[in-house]
């Protein structure tokens, strides 16, 4: 099996988390998805349903889909080297 490029995942983690953030909390100034704005915006500080919050929520989801990704590339070679 291959190994994952770290970097290439952590990249594609944190733009497909950043670009959803920012689409919920877009979507939720119309009235939509606004629970899940608040549940969000209790982790991501500045996120709201504006359209500068949702810039803000799609920052910090960049970040945190980063390491997410960066951590399922590093354990999954650990596994994959060891077969």
């Amino acid at each position: 099996m291959q190994r994952l490029s770290v970097s290439a995942t952590a990249l594609g983690f944190g733009l497909t988390w950043a670009v959803a953030i920012l689409s919920i909390g877009w979507t939720s100034m119309f009235g939509w998805g606004t629970r899940v704005v608040g549940v969000v915006s209790s982790l991501y500080i500045g996120y709201a349903p504006t359209f500068l919050g949702g810039i803000i929520g799609a920052l910090w989801a960049l970040v945190d889909g980063a390491i997410g990704g960066a951590i399922f590339a590093l354990v999954y070679n650990a596994v994959v080297r060891r077969r």
